[in-house]
């Protein structure tokens, strides 16, 4: 490992461990130490354990069962290790040889480690979308914690949606928690050079559909891709998530891009197993974490880093689960109130092991730090300040990857927001990664009624489209599919792929992956599906764009949309039972983070955990 990224995670890693500090964590034999340190605070476990009636018999006895030894009176805390790893997930597999290690760890600082599986949230593989089951994953988080004398919690996660999904689970439980990601896959090569995950995927495949890159060389990339596990290794959405489970305070600080197969990740799964130990000692739970400074400083991160617009979904969902108030308007300010600094596909140039070399989440944010709010805690429960002033000497400042405010890579902020009579309630636009003369635009409508009817029309030779006409796809957000599937990277048509036409401005409810880019507009809400504008467009309706004045409006009569909208009917969902059905019932606009909305509290700032009886079951 380079210094810099050695340093950030020792000093890490002193601090969970108790090798520094006030909390002496390290086991001796006969002792409880993190009983000792926890004061007279009784273990949530204890209510399970503790005790000499037949109920707490019971629970002692099926622990010893799964070869974990406990005994009445026993004060360890119990962590529970979730485990998301998955053979149909390979962005997600490398954690399970991480197990071991977050084990040891957990014991060396007076803990004991159980393990359980969750679900395994992969994008490759999971259709129509993850997006759809990150509820789910959260209701599954949450429910587990509920459920089993776990005092704190370890939670492993990598691919887009299992980052969010465990993260807002464990924010509504409110447990001590710390979240290991699994780090960016190894770099893959074609042709001598190399490949991104995801960005370099999209561009070959346009190069393929317009003719550039021929069957053979199309088969030839599919063969370089199979490199090795772990998440995109571009600033999609699995590295946006990463780096702000490390800002929030859930992951340990310089571990977000820790590549998945280098050998440091072992002794940053020993650390973050007495992390876990440490959160419960210091009863540091997600709701004194997850505060309106660092969801603040989190969207100053993923505009920093050009991250996804993915993870503008997410931070809205993790405050609404936190009970904060924080707008889609809110996050945008505040991620405007920083450049583009990392020079990373698919608005930069490089990879998330350049990024690692030049010291990770630390490295951005001592270049940003004058406009961040560094009183909020890292994973050890020392504030960012005190972590960046200690740090100072050991960051990286003469890495390409990481510019400084005063040499970004792109001056404006990652995003932008708009809204307008298209859009009422909003959707944004990743413009780090967009055509500069497009975000002022004005033209005439192709509109694409579903995913299906786009697949069927943009590869017609005979659609009736120009480099000035708007690509619209309606239908597709989050009740529409539902799951408010990547499709927002609308392929250009084939004809004018064919004339040199790389980008032009396109218009969705959907979201588009992390990896994409172009001038797309997203997560217009609200969506077709509950009858917001977009269900309204025709072709040949004039769009005009104009990202600078923050609008998007639809220039048609108002007794034209009127006659429109009375002709409209709410499109009839195939889903009549099951999991698609309950989401298509009770999912929210993603302006507030597509969160169902019966797993919010009520009202802000009210912690709606209710604990079991514990009793017979």
């Amino acid at each position: 490992m380079n210094e810099t990224s050695a340093g950030a995670l020792r000093r890490a890693g002193t601090a969970a461990t108790g090798e520094i500090g006030s909390v002496d964590t390290t086991v001796h034999a006969g002792d409880t130490p993190a009983r000792a340190a926890a004061g007279s605070r009784q273990l949530r476990s204890a209510r399970w354990f503790s005790g000499d009636t037949e109920v707490a018999l019971t629970h002692r006895v099926a622990l010893r069962t799964a070869g974990l030894a406990i005994a009445d009176g026993d004060q360890r805390p119990v962590i529970g290790i979730a485990d998301s790893s998955s053979e149909l997930n390979p962005c997600n597999l490398p954690l399970r040889a991480q197990i071991a290690a977050i084990s040891a760890g957990i014991t060396e600082a007076g803990g004991i480690p159980v393990t359980f599986p969750v679900m395994s949230l992969g994008e490759d593989l999971m259709k129509p979308s993850a997006m759809l089951y990150r509820n789910l994953l959260s209701i599954e988080v949450e429910e587990y914690l509920r459920s089993y004398p776990l005092d704190g919690v370890v939670l492993l996660a990598n691919c887009d949606k299992s980052v969010p999904g465990a993260l807002m689970g464990a924010i509504s439980a409110n447990l001590p928690t710390v979240m290991l990601t699994g780090g960016p896959r190894p770099i893959a090569h074609f042709r001598g050079r190399a490949v991104g995950s995801g960005t370099d995927t999209w561009r070959a495949f346009e190069d393929h559909r317009a003719g550039r890159l021929d069957d053979a060389g199309w088969a030839e990339f599919e063969g370089c891709l199979a490199c090795g596990g772990g998440a995109c290794n571009t600033m999609g959405t699995a590295m946006t998530m990463a780096l702000i489970a490390e800002c929030l305070g859930f992951a340990l600080p310089g571990s977000a891009v820790l590549p998945a197969d280098h050998p440091d990740r072992v002794g940053l799964a020993r650390r973050v197993g007495a992390a876990a130990v440490a959160a419960v000692i210091d009863d540091r739970r997600p709701l004194s974490t997850v505060t309106p400074a660092a969801l603040r400083n989190a969207a100053r991160v993923i505009s920093a880093a050009g991250g996804s617009t993915n993870g503008i979904i997410h931070l809205l969902a993790i405050a609404g689960r936190a009970g904060i108030a924080f707008s889609l308007a809110d996050l945008i300010a505040a991620a405007r109130q920083t450049a583009v600094i990392v020079d990373m596909q698919p608005s930069g140039r490089y990879l998330a092991q350049a990024l690692h070399a030049a010291g990770g989440l630390p490295a951005v944010l001592r270049q940003i730090r004058e406009v961040l709010e560094l009183d909020t805690p890292t994973a050890t429960g020392e504030t960012w300040a005190a972590y960046l002033d200690a740090a100072e000497s050991d960051v990286a400042t003469s890495h390409d990857v990481v510019r400084t405010l005063a040499h970004p890579i792109y001056a404006g902020g990652a995003f932008a927001y708009v809204t307008g009579s298209l859009a009422p309630d909003g959707a944004v636009i990743k413009v780090s990664a967009a055509t500069p003369a497009l975000l002022r635009h004005r033209g005439p409508a192709v509109v694409f009624h579903g995913y299906q009817d786009m697949l069927d029309r943009v590869n017609d030779p005979e659609l009736p489209v120009t480099a000035d006409s708007v690509l619209v796809l309606a239908g597709c957000g989050p009740a529409g599919v539902p799951g408010m599937p990547e499709w927002g990277m609308i392929p250009i048509p084939v004809a004018l792929g064919r004339a040199g036409i790389r980008d032009m401005v396109r218009i969705t409810d959907s979201r588009m992956s992390g990896t994409s880019f172009g001038t797309c507009v997203l997560h217009v809400a609200p969506e077709a599906a509950v009858g917001g504008p977009l269900a309204l467009v025709r072709d040949g309706d004039m769009i005009e764009l104009d990202v600078p004045a923050g609008t998007l409006e639809l220039d048609v009569p108002a007794d034209e949309l009127a006659r429109r909208r009375a002709a409209w009917q709410p499109p009839e969902s195939a889903h009549v039972r099951g999991w698609p059905r309950l989401y298509q019932q009770h999912v929210l606009q993603a302006d507030t983070g597509c969160d169902l909305d019966f797993l919010r509290p009520p009202i802000p700032g009210y912690a709606a955990f209710i604990e079991p009886v514990i009793g017979r079951s």
